[in-house]
């Protein structure tokens, strides 16, 4: 399984880094041809380009879940090891009821988008609808693997051992 993780891992780094080059491409065909005349103002150039950062948003999303860095906002003071373990089995039941949230309801997002196609680029929404399922469901799995894989003691959650 951990193996699993890691080849998953390993897919959505490269296509965060991916789709961050692709983005860049839009962006910049607007910027150039907004101060040139060079090339003509393609419509389509702003519709590509927010369709890119909503996937970049989901990878990057899943990505933090995945290294532990997202959906987590330190402000409590010191706690004992007891309490942040409670406290970190908390978040992560929070965490996991809002990935599947957002795993249901973009199945039905996706399903809504399915016979779709975007105004200029003439594209399938599902195209980018599907990004919602797919990242509650990795989220999901992130997080149960986080949950049942090691002990909480080894999170580096004890403060005290780290301070």
């Amino acid at each position: 399984m951990k193996k699993l993780l890691s080849v998953i891992d390993a897919v959505l780094s490269f296509l965060l880094i991916f789709t961050l080059l692709l983005l860049l491409v839009p962006v910049c065909m607007q910027i150039f041809s907004r101060y040139t005349d060079l090339i003509p103002r393609y419509m389509w150039t702003e519709e590509m380009s927010r369709f890119f950062f909503v996937w970049l948003i989901m990878l990057g999303a899943t990505l933090g879940v995945r290294e532990k860095m997202h959906f987590d906002v330190d402000f409590l003071p010191q706690l004992s090891a007891q309490a942040s373990r409670v406290l970190l089995f908390l978040c992560q039941v929070l965490m996991l009821i809002f990935s599947g949230v957002i795993f249901y309801w973009g199945i039905e997002f996706t399903q809504f988008g399915w016979n779709q196609t975007s105004e200029l680029a003439d594209m399938p929404m599902w195209w980018i609808f599907i990004a919602w399922p797919i990242a509650g469901f990795l989220w999901i799995v992130f997080l149960l693997d986080h949950m049942f894989s090691k002990p909480a003691s080894d999170e580096g959650l004890n403060q005290e051992s780290t301070s």
